[in-house]
């Protein structure tokens, strides 16, 4: 599951890594190659490894593209991928995106739903609780508004 906007930043990171930077790492071992001894040449073991790491995104990149379901829209009734949900915790508000797995970032309150926050979230409304286990205790959340 994704939302629209991270269906449009995976594919731009496709994007670039098919038209940027597998070309360069291409160069770059083939480079590599002409510069003797390939079992002692470090610089081609890299070129090597990036390119292959390189290959191996692409590839995920194109299995995700492919069978992404792209969440379009979300009411406002109940928190579902997609949803801006503020929430109340111990004094204090605040906001959080629910999204799917490839584009959770918790730096940034982006949660996924299959998160054990995004998990308590899903299906709930404003006003209700949700409570979410963590190393330290139960954590009690109050759901103050869905956007």
């Amino acid at each position: 599951m994704l939302t629209k906007e991270g269906l449009v930043e995976l594919k731009k990171e496709y994007e670039e890594l098919v038209k940027t930077k597998r070309p360069l790492a291409v160069i770059r071992l083939s480079d590599a190659r002409e510069n003797g001894d390939l079992s002692e040449n470090s610089e081609y073991s890299d070129a090597k490894e990036d390119l292959s790491f390189i290959d191996g995104r692409i590839a995920e990149l194109e299995e995700l593209l492919h069978g992404a379901k792209v969440v379009t829209s979300h009411g406002k009734s109940h928190i579902d991928v997609g949803s801006k949900v503020t929430l109340h915790i111990n004094g204090q508000k605040d906001v959080f995106h629910l999204v799917g797995e490839w584009e959770a970032d918790p730096m940034n309150k982006k949660i996924s739903h299959s998160s054990p926050l995004g998990k308590a979230l899903m299906g709930k409304k404003a006003g209700d609780m949700a409570e979410v286990e963590a190393p330290a205790g139960k954590i009690l959340y109050k759901i103050v508004s869905i956007e």
